[in-house]
């Protein structure tokens, strides 16, 4: 089973997610990459941001395959470093 987690909720273009870690995964002295499939609207990029924070680490940056920049996801993310290998629309 599951052991204590910390969660953070948030909005989706269309509709609401929750994203979940281990509460003891992560230790205030960390330093965390975050990667990911896609950058879209920068949703589920913001909560990891702000889930990890909570928990005290440090977030270095976030990694993505494909960002669809006409969703403009990166300003959501509070000039967090972002590195994506391909970028998709305008920009």
């Amino acid at each position: 089973l599951p052991h204590h987690v910390t969660h953070q909720d948030y909005e989706l273009e269309y509709g609401s997610d929750r994203i979940e870690i281990h509460s003891d995964s992560i230790q205030p002295e960390d330093r965390v990459l975050i990667v990911d499939d896609v950058l879209a609207t920068g949703g589920t990029g913001a909560a990891s941001v702000h889930l990890i924070n909570t928990l005290g680490a440090e977030v270095v940056g976030i990694s993505v395959f494909i960002e669809l920049n006409f969703l403009q996801g990166r300003d959501r993310l509070g000039g967090t470093n972002v590195h994506s290998v391909l970028q998709y629309g305008t920009d």
